[in-house]
């Protein structure tokens, strides 16, 4: 699926920019290198179970976009290695099944392009792997016509197969994943193939932003050779071939990833592709500790670092190359949708049982306060599980207040009385709650938090654990609390993450074991209305069902990204889109806008050896900044 169709994770960072990259051109690989089906061989292909056959209608009128603005910069040049890093090693490199729906996943999922994309600062359809697209007038079909050019990252063509295979992928069982089987089952009816290069894709029934759901993106039928029950072990660690600009050249397990640049990507003079996807090589170095990923910035060892935590913008970002000119720093404000960074509450978890108590654990979290002394008052309170989506998100939906007194009124009114410690307690039951969480850098937070619970009469522990491993716990069910962040997607999403049928299993994203009727029911009409009015309508509705329900604790948000960058990284005037900031890497979108400037990095290096300094630019561009 493209982007905008499918929620990526956002783990734990909430919106700091957590992509860093590396200082100098080309140093070359290392670790183990994977190889692909070569163009020479045809491997078995698999039989395609789905095919069903119609004739192209008569009378489509097949649209393209070759007029809405680039957005990308003429001055971009090809050239260089950006160097990044990542705190944790990818458990797969499947992209779906257990354990894929990682951090890491977006790196790969980005170079897999779909059928069409969305421009980042009009939100309207722009080619990808269709080259033009038309609407049926059933509205609920687009039919695609493919790029003949297309190409799959081993060389082989991407056709219509390729797009009937991916229901057929998409529904087995084998691939372990309920989220795509229940997707492909029940949001899309049928891919049709009118001839290798001509397809349709239909839903099931009318809805409005069709674009939105018929924009599948392949999965490559000719690397697939059997999807059975030993697809989850067979394919962990095999690297499929992608669409987008690079592809997954070499990797050393627990320490580095290579991506390299298609020199002859099929897709590189496309109207907003151009000037775009500039480096040769992103080179993924996996640093387990903030603080650590930080000095090799500071180093030259990694081109880029995310200085939203005020911490790093206000005092570690300081001094040493900053003030020597050699690293730049940039605020850039952003105009979009909100990760729901928060505390997601499990359900199954007994203390959890009874609403009343979901309530009190959220009057005792004092958002203010961590805003305030951890964060330095640089963040926003996160209003709601659904910010920023527009006319879709409902704005009479406020966090409950951090309140002593209705802690106390709830507690009571339950039974509960202070213990000699000043914690709630019932008998031999206490209101002692735990909290996993997966980066060390958010534990100056949850401390506030804590301390403000503990003197609402709330235990809060906090459980630090690897991020792979934290996140895998919450996919398993195995946390009461989880304190992360998910990224968005083009509209409200709410049945992954709030309808019965992926509650108390393992590997769905219904990470709060939500199981009410009520919702059930507004998030299956939203599903499949067909009326923009009446989805408006239910959103505000399943929003104020997620308040009442009380399994979300929003905190906060960032509108905006703060930015350290070596000088010899260039970005266009305008850094970045409306969504993101000009070092967005791989994202299909708007992705890969800067470049390396080979005679600026010869001049920063002959001036540290010279010991001669640039005056410090601390760069604030207000572009989409929004009141």
């Amino acid at each position: 699926m493209t982007r905008f169709m499918l929620t990526n994770l956002m783990l734990g960072l909430g919106l700091m920019l957590v992509l860093t990259g590396c200082p100098s051109p080309d140093n070359g690989n290392t670790g183990t290198t994977t190889t692909t089906v070569p163009e020479n061989i045809e491997p078995p292909l698999v039989p395609l179970q789905n095919v069903p056959t119609e004739t192209l209608p008569d009378g489509l009128e097949w649209l393209t976009n070759d007029s809405d603005p680039e957005y990308a910069s003429t001055d971009a040049v090809k050239g260089g290695t950006f160097r990044t890093f990542i705190l944790s090693y990818p458990l797969t490199f499947r992209t779906v099944g257990p354990d894929s729906n990682g951090s890491f996943r977006g790196f790969i999922l980005d170079n897999s392009w779909g059928l069409i994309g969305l421009h980042p600062n009009t939100d309207n359809v722009v080619p990808m792997i269709a080259s033009h697209w038309a609407y049926g007038d059933d509205r609920k079909t687009m039919y695609f016509k493919i790029n003949p050019q297309a190409r799959w990252s081993d060389g082989v063509p991407v056709t219509a197969d390729d797009f009937v295979f991916t229901m057929d992928f998409m529904q087995s069982p084998h691939i372990v994943a309920p989220w795509y089987n229940d997707y492909y089952k029940t949001q899309l009816d049928k891919v049709v193939k009118y001839d290798d290069h001509t397809i349709s894709v239909s839903i099931p029934t009318p809805k409005p932003d069709l674009f939105n759901y018929c924009g599948i993106r392949p999965m490559p039928r000719h690397f697939y050779t059997s999807i059975d029950h030993k697809f989850v072990q067979e394919y962990n660690w095999k690297i499929e071939p992608t669409t987008g600009p690079y592809h997954l050249d070499s990797f050393k397990k627990g320490k580095h990833i290579i991506f390299k640049r298609k020199e002859h990507w099929w897709a590189k003079d496309l109207r907003f592709v151009r000037n775009r996807f500039n480096v040769d090589k992103i080179h993924v170095k996996v640093l387990r500790e903030m603080p650590v990923a930080f000095e090799h910035f500071k180093r030259g060892e990694l081109s880029i670092f995310g200085l939203t935590l005020p911490e790093y913008w206000h005092d570690k970002a300081t001094g040493g190359n900053f003030e020597k000119g050699y690293i730049n720093k940039l605020k850039f404000f952003v105009d979009t949708r909100q990760a729901t960074q928060g505390m997601w509450l499990n359900l199954d978890y007994p203390l959890f049982k009874e609403p009343k108590m979901r309530y009190a654990l959220a009057h005792a979290i004092n958002v203010k306060q961590m805003i305030k002394t951890a964060l330095r008052n640089d963040y926003e309170p996160l209003p709601n599980f659904y910010t920023g989506y527009g006319r879709y998100t409902n704005p009479n939906i406020k966090p409950r207040e951090f309140s002593h007194d209705k802690v106390a009124e709830l507690m009571t009114g339950m039974g509960w009385a202070r213990g000699s410690d000043g914690i709630w307690q019932n008998g031999d039951e206490r209101f002692e709650v735990e909290v996993i969480y997966g980066y060390k850098i958010h534990t100056d937070r949850l401390a506030v938090l804590q301390q403000e619970a503990k003197k609402a009469g709330i235990d809060m522990k906090l459980r630090l654990m690897d991020p792979s491993a934290s996140f895998k716990s919450i996919l398993e069910n195995k946390h009461q609390i989880s304190w992360h962040g998910m990224s968005t997607s083009f509209r409200p999403a709410p049945w992954q993450y709030f309808h019965s049928s992926n509650a108390h299993i393992p590997q769905t994203n219904n990470f709060m074991n939500v199981d009410d009727p009520e919702m059930d029911s507004m998030v299956d009409t939203y599903r499949d209305s067909p009326e923009a009015e009446e989805r408006i309508a239910l959103a505000h509705k399943i929003q104020a069902k997620i308040h009442e329900i009380g399994c979300f604790i929003p905190t906060y948000m960032v509108p905006y990204t703060r930015i350290g960058y070596w000088r010899y990284w260039r970005v266009p005037d305008v850094p970045g889109t409306k969504g993101e900031s000009a070092f967005s890497v791989t994202d299909a979108n708007s992705g890969g806008m800067f470049w390396f400037d080979q005679a600026l990095y010869d001049k920063t290096t002959a001036a540290k050896k010279a010991k001669k300094t640039f005056p410090p630019t601390i760069d604030v561009d207000t572009t989409y900044e929004t009141e």
